[in-house]
């Protein structure tokens, strides 16, 4: 949407439809609402350390907890409907402080895979914060471990962080905005689970989409306060001034099969998709959260995983083997064995049992109802 690539496509494409795809449209919209809040939010947490400070607590925890195999089992047991607590008080407590951490930690589970600004995982850190300071300012001593009320301190840091405050309110209200905005376009709305690789719903008709902006702009200006906000205003301006490329008519194409109808706004991002798919495989490989690096050192190498669709290319890699498992069988096993164990050593050491725990959005209540009984 820059006027620099704008102005160049109507210079070399003249007379060819130009659109504007409606998620990275959305996506545009909500980093200029609440990008500023945002980054304030991130800022003030890296200032207060609370992430180091955490991670600290379950390595010790961990050594207190780790003889016994059935610890996260029983908890998990405990935790579910209709189950007493099978685990003894002294053990309870160390174990309810060490998924507690963690569960603070790990925002994964409220996030949708759209990235920012659908996805918001410090603002959901900063109400986890939130949950945990609560539980150390009131649970009994006899709920959690020491180390757990330890933590008091530097989350009342973050509690009566007025910046942080004041930034939270602001965000949630513009990110229920948002929201409203998300579910008149008709798109990343859906629980499919499929996060970036949602197409939208195509069943929806581009002119009924099309009143519901009209409809989210006018509630929009309906109200005198968000009317006047700045960071409204240029939302407001923004679906005016791009609103023929968001809402031109589909094409109609005559195939073999018979008319085709395509909504050229809607997301088609296959390139996106393809590099999605590759830094997931060498994240899940190297463990390594920038790759950065590694595509620039690789990256006439990176298609060639997709080439295994290709029949001539598995013919030619197979080099006279019937399958892939008998042209791996003569790779060298001694390196295959070195690099697993080098894998094994970087691996976080959380059981299937905790991390099922951990990953439980509802662990706070649970955990409070099982205390009260």
């Amino acid at each position: 949407m820059g006027k620099g690539i704008l102005s160049a496509v109507e210079a070399v494409f003249k007379g060819i439809p130009d659109f504007i795809c409606h998620f990275h449209f959305l996506r545009d919209i909500g980093k200029d609402l609440y990008e500023a809040e945002y980054a304030k939010i991130r800022t003030r947490l890296t200032k207060h350390k609370i992430r180091t400070i955490l991670r600290a607590k379950p390595k010790a925890l961990a050594s207190l907890i780790e003889e016994d195999t059935q610890v996260g089992t029983g908890l998990l047991k405990s935790i579910s409907k209709n189950q007493p607590n099978i685990i003894p008080a002294e053990k309870l407590a160390i174990v309810s402080s060490y998924v507690m951490i963690h569960w603070a930690l790990d925002t994964t589970g409220q996030l949708e895979g759209y990235g920012f600004p659908f996805d918001c995982p410090h603002f959901i850190f900063y109400q986890r914060l939130k949950v945990l300071y609560e539980m150390v300012d009131i649970a009994g001593y006899d709920q959690f471990d020491k180390r757990f009320f330890n933590l008091w301190k530097p989350l009342n840091k973050i509690i009566n962080d007025q910046q942080l405050k004041s930034s939270a309110r602001q965000i949630e209200k513009k990110m229920e905005t948002f929201k409203q905005l998300r579910e008149a376009l008709s798109i990343t709305v859906s629980k499919n689970k499929k996060g970036l690789n949602d197409d939208g719903d195509d069943d929806t008709n581009i002119k009924s989409i099309a009143q519901k902006v009209k409809q989210f702009r006018t509630q929009i200006m309906a109200d005198e306060k968000l009317s006047q906000a700045n960071s409204y205003k240029k939302m407001i301006k923004q679906i005016d001034t791009y609103w023929d490329k968001l809402f031109a008519d589909p094409i109609i194409i005559e195939t073999s099969d018979g008319q085709v109808v395509i909504h050229p706004q809607r997301t088609n991002n296959i390139l996106e998709r393809f590099f999605r798919e590759l830094k997931r495989r060498n994240r899940k490989r190297s463990g390594s959260i920038s790759l950065n690096r590694r595509l620039k050192t690789m990256l006439t190498d990176t298609p060639l995983i997709k080439n295994l669709d290709n029949k001539e290319y598995i013919e030619a890699i197979l080099d006279g083997n019937d399958t892939l498992e008998e042209r791996f069988e003569k790779i060298d096993s001694n390196m295959v064995i070195e690099k697993l164990k080098a894998e094994q050593k970087s691996y976080g050491k959380i059981s299937p049992e905790m991390k099922k725990i951990i990953q439980r959005p509802d662990l706070p209540e649970e955990l409070t109802a099982l205390f009260a009984a």
